[in-house]
């Protein structure tokens, strides 16, 4: 009887003893903010114009063509292909009615957009000419 209470005592010594690294095992992320958008800080380089489109949703609405996220891609590659045309000829046709909930229209986003867009891309080319 002596010994199979040191074992049992035993058992249980060594296992809380492994509890500790158990637990510490299972890590959370404490910088995980579901609310802002994923994808790098600065600008990429290329042509990757879904980085200025992170915010727009990807889900498709029944009886409009496309996502408001391929949309917003569409009208940034078109601005950016022709650096003559404004950004207002670029975004024509995006709804302009106020969405609850959301900051300005589609149309004004994708005006914001097209703008940045530039200004990132004449940023880049003022950068490569000095240096």
């Amino acid at each position: 009887m002596k010994l199979r209470m040191t074992l049992t005592l035993a058992v249980a010594v060594f296992s809380l003893g492994l509890l500790p690294v158990g637990a510490g095992a299972v890590t959370y992320a404490p910088d995980y903010h579901p609310d802002t958008p994923k994808g790098p800080k600065s600008a990429p380089k290329g042509n990757a114009y879904g980085y200025y489109c992170r915010g727009e949703s990807k889900k498709h609405v029944k009886g409009e063509q496309g996502t408001a996220f391929s949309r917003c891609v569409k009208r940034l590659k078109l601005a950016d292909g022709n650096e003559n045309m404004k950004p207002k000829k670029a975004c024509k046709g995006l709804s302009k009615k106020h969405v609850k909930g959301e900051k300005g229209t589609e149309f004004s986003r994708c005006i914001k957009k097209v703008n940045e867009l530039r200004r990132e891309k004449a940023a880049t080319l003022a950068a490569t000419s000095v240096a």
